[in-house]
């Protein structure tokens, strides 16, 4: 028997051994009688909100179909969503009150079944595309490459059933070139073996912005959308969809000449901030070395509105998009556009972020000395605040280097119950973690939740111990209330007086 496991609630969902759901799709649809029809590859991060932003167009009635595969890795988000449980979790009310219209209409399904392509009017595709990265000892990046195959395989699959008229609009952040060298040939020698005209199918990228955290669906609804299509049709296309679901009174719809400048736009605008991150961390080591508070310095540069964005150091990158997007770049130039060279700020940018969490480790080493049989609270492990998004997370690695040592961990985090990358378990209850006498409290992720005054006065309460902020969270006045019981260190700070 071929089982899902749901990471939230660790709840075993037996996968069908039937891949058909025809039944399901037959009544869904009648339900939704004269309704145009988005269907939407993937139901990860992006896919699911994005699912449930097309449920509740400005515009539009749609009949939203979220397809994902019958897998242990992806099956549970199915199940979920057709029990009437959303699952995702993330400090966003929007989320809730989407979904909770969706029950109601009855205009959202999920399904395993591809055949959902063959009534789709919109295809949305929002699926992984993965970068292989090997790592140094040091923890710098050593080579990397881009593996198409399973996207290739996603592609085909709408080819094999979509209609001879359907909008493609590809989301998924690709290499520079590849919807112009990998998806519109893919459809079109699909449509052509079916028999099928290619005047009529339409194809385009928008790439999406989307922010986990407390504004999870404004981020795709109220962002300004850079978009293109491979013919002219296919642009005007994608712009009358984008406009049933984005807000353009209160953001910008922005349209390039060709795909490959969209996609190179995608990389491009995450290229910039990893290394803008990657800058900071070089800056973070030398004001600790000349006992000056970076954090305060930034704050006074970011007061030019020509330095706003000027970064502050922290544990290192995480997430779906920083880790690898400047790769796909690199490997799109040599492999798509046969050139010579590589981009190789932006290759660096991402080796010197991976380090990161090592250099926080190699801090507190220096700081704290030997962690062995020491007691130890995490609090956060999720890549950014308020979501629960663990998917490379920079405390994975410092998390790991510490439990080397011999430590003794607890593991805190509001919005992850079980981590799947560590396969372990996290406490939901602060003050268990906190009354565990730890000797150290690592604060390593974002979550508001640690900057509010009942967690700086569950700090108070506790015995004498070490605290050690990866993130900056800690501002002055909480800092100089805990000093008065605790040691505390910042990470990118080197004067706490």
């Amino acid at each position: 028997m071929k089982v899902s496991i749901n990471p939230i609630t660790q709840e075993v969902c037996q996968i069908p051994s039937v891949l058909n759901d025809d039944q399901n799709i037959d009544n869904f649809l009648n339900h939704n009688r004269g309704k145009k029809v988005v269907v939407v590859q993937g139901l990860g991060f992006v896919g699911a909100v994005m699912s449930l932003v097309c449920a509740n167009s400005l515009t539009e009635e749609y009949a939203v179909i979220g397809v994902d595969l019958a897998e242990k890795e992806s099956y549970w988000k199915i199940k979920s969503i057709n029990d009437g449980v959303f699952p995702l979790v993330a400090d966003d009310p929007k989320i809730e009150e989407f979904f909770n219209r969706t029950k109601k209409l009855g205009n959202f399904l999920a399904t395993y079944d591809p055949k959902a392509y063959k009534h789709a009017d919109v295809v949305i595709v929002d699926i992984n595309l993965d970068v292989k990265k090997t790592l140094k000892e040091n923890g710098a990046l050593g080579s990397f490459n881009v593996e198409l195959n399973g996207f290739k395989s996603a592609i085909q699959t709408i080819a094999f059933h979509c209609k001879e008229d359907v909008l493609i609009l590809v989301e998924t952040t690709v290499p520079p070139g590849t919807c112009e060298k990998i998806v519109k040939p893919i459809i079109e020698n699909e449509l052509s073996q079916r028999g099928l005209s290619l005047k009529y199918y339409r194809l385009g990228h928008s790439y999406e912005r989307v922010m986990p955290g407390p504004n999870y669906i404004d981020s795709i609804r109220e962002y300004p959308r850079v978009y293109s299509g491979t013919t002219l049709e296919s642009a005007n296309a994608v712009e009358m969809f984008l406009k049933t679901i984005i807000d353009t009174s209160l953001c910008d719809l922005t349209r390039l000449e060709h795909t490959n400048a969209t996609e190179i736009a995608k990389v491009l605008e995450n290229s910039y901030r990893a290394m803008n991150i990657a800058f900071a961390v070089e800056w973070s080591r030398y004001a600790e070395e000349a006992s000056v508070d970076l954090y305060s310095i930034v704050n006074a540069i970011r007061v030019r509105k020509t330095h706003a964005n000027l970064m502050y150091p922290g544990i290192g990158v995480g997430g779906y998009c920083l880790t690898k997007d400047p790769l796909l770049a690199s490997w799109s130039r040599r492999n798509f556009f046969q050139s010579s060279s590589d981009l190789d700020m932006s290759i660096n940018s991402v080796s010197v972020n991976d380090q990161m969490p090592k250099f926080a480790f190699d801090r507190l080493i220096q700081e704290f000395g030997d962690l062995g049989n020491k007691r130890i609270t995490f609090l956060g492990v999720s890549y950014r605040g308020d979501v629960g998004d663990t998917r490379f997370s920079p405390v994975e690695l410092l998390f790991v280097l510490v439990k080397n040592t011999g430590a003794k961990i607890l593991l805190h985090d509001p919005f992850v119950t079980f981590w799947e990358e560590q396969n372990c378990s996290i406490e939901s209850d602060l003050s268990k973690v906190l009354n565990s006498d730890p000797d150290l409290v690592i604060i390593s992720t974002g979550h508001n939740v640690y900057r509010e005054e009942h967690t700086i006065k569950k700090l108070l309460e506790i015995d004498a111990c070490k605290i050690y902020d990866t993130i900056g969270l800690l501002d002055q006045g909480q800092i100089s209330k805990l000093q008065t019981k605790h040691y505390i260190s910042v990470l990118g700070r080197g004067d706490l007086k």
